[in-house]
């Protein structure tokens, strides 16, 4: 018998198994559904008001997103206006943009976590991202970039990636050693604690915390 998106998200945990793992509570205060999903692997679908609970393996490096207007058929098939990937329930890649991205690296160089927002595959969702720990701050992503979105990088439920619309070296920043440019101050504007730019930006966007916190994501703060 085919497996389900309900069944898949059952499924989820178990593969997670690991004496050390830390926990990621996400919540759902958006008035309309969301399908979170994340690398390491692990999806869920969120209505208002609900919460997840995803439990990461210490050491990971990974992402979560949020994914809007979705539809799954019975084999955990389908599709999502923003932030699908390859169509599928349980990501095995990152979801395409334009889509909001709360990333982190945990247990790393001299047992920090590090953790940031990241618009550099555009803006879907607003969140606010960070760990449970005192003494470690949040890091947020809420200002109205949908109602600002340059009509240029305008799609359905989101302000899409410059890189994705112009495909050029300018925005796309192979090298990576680009810098600034319209439309990242643009996000920059409306985010500033959140990475614009596909380069780094001295660590400016990118917090730090003791390893073995917790960590919470809430969209639509």
């Amino acid at each position: 018998m085919p497996a389900t998106a309900a069944t898949l998200t059952l499924l989820i945990p178990f593969l997670f198994t690991l004496s050390h793992s830390t926990k990621f509570t996400i919540t759902n205060q958006c008035p309309y559904t969301l399908w979170p999903a994340s690398i390491p692997p692990a999806a869920q679908k969120l209505s208002p008001n609900q919460t997840w609970t995803l439990n990461i393996p210490s050491n990971s490096t990974g992402s979560i997103w949020a994914r809007t207007n979705c539809t799954f058929g019975p084999t955990g098939h389908g599709s999502c206006s923003t932030g699908d990937c390859s169509g599928l329930f349980l990501c095995k890649s990152h979801g395409s943009s334009p889509t909001t991205i709360a990333e982190f690296a945990l247990n790393q160089f001299g047992g920090q976590d590090f953790f940031d927002i990241s618009l550099v595959n555009g803006f879907n969702v607003p969140m606010v991202f960070g760990p449970t720990a005192t003494g470690c701050r949040k890091t947020r992503c809420t200002g109205d970039i949908l109602g600002n979105c340059p009509s240029e990088l305008r799609v359905d439920g989101g302000c899409d990636s410059p890189c994705d619309v112009f495909k050029t070296e300018e925005y796309c920043c192979s090298s990576g050693s680009c810098g600034p440019t319209n439309y990242s101050q643009f996000f920059k504007m409306y985010c500033p604690e959140a990475f614009s730019i596909p380069a780094p930006d001295g660590g400016a966007s990118t917090l730090t915390c003791k390893s073995g916190t917790d960590y919470v994501l809430v969209f639509c703060p």
